[in-house]
């Protein structure tokens, strides 16, 4: 059985849903160390004038955890992420079949980025098709500081045989220790295909909602397509 475990992230790119969708079991990292000026509270969508950063601010300390990591609702940025949205994909073929969706969500008060990130995670699997299991890792015990011993003590934890990890960790992951947990190692290989966008040609690694707005329910084929893991 493979698992995959990721950090959440605000509104992922294509090559995130492929990790889910690769897997038996994905795990959403939310018991370790917030990442400032990551991909935990922004992303980015297309304009006319070129790609622009969503950002939700936070209001974060050093050591807090992800999961613990706050809103600052202090200024209007739900009111803000929406106009952005519609005034950028309100003519995107699919963006009408989301709109109620995301202009609830903005309109309420979120208290933590973890909180605000779940609720947008589950229904972006639910409108692209996945139906990989999905787990909390704050709700499944305690493990290991030591993060290839976290990681490889959670996939034991669920049953799991094989780790689908990030291209980006092969440089500081310790595959000593998945296999002393009888764990073998899949690397994700992930490359964006071209698709149709809204203004003058193609920008990868975009924000999921491109895709969904343009694709709807082709979303899924496109992040299939572009797969080149061997799993």
């Amino acid at each position: 059985m493979i698992v995959s475990i990721h950090q959440p992230h605000y509104v992922p790119w294509l090559g995130y849903f492929d990790k889910v969708d690769s897997a038996d079991v994905f795990v959403i990292l939310d018991s370790v160390q917030y990442e400032k000026n990551g991909w935990q509270n922004r992303n980015r969508i297309k304009t006319a004038n070129g790609w622009m950063w969503l950002t939700v601010p936070v209001k974060h300390s050093f050591g807090l955890t992800i999961r613990e990591t706050g809103i600052d609702n202090s200024s209007k940025w739900g009111k803000k992420h929406f106009q952005s949205l519609v005034s950028n994909y309100s003519k995107a073929p699919f963006f009408s079949d989301h709109r109620a969706f995301f202009e609830t969500l903005y309109s309420e008060r979120h208290e933590s980025i973890q909180a605000l990130t779940d609720r947008m995670f589950h229904y972006f699997i639910e409108a692209i098709g996945i139906e990989t299991r999905i787990e909390t890792a704050s709700e499944l015990g305690s493990f290991p500081d030591e993060p290839n011993e976290r990681l490889a003590a959670m996939v034991k934890s669920l049953g799991g045989d094989t780790y689908l990890a990030g291209s980006g960790s092969r440089a500081y992951i310790d595959e000593s220790v998945f296999r002393d947990y009888g764990i073998s190692l899949i690397f994700q290989d992930y490359q964006p295909l071209e698709y149709s966008q809204l203004y003058n040609g193609f920008e990868a690694g975009l924000a999921v909602v491109d895709a969904l707005f343009n694709l709807g329910p082709d979303t899924l084929e496109i992040i299939r397509k572009g797969r080149r893991t061997k799993l």
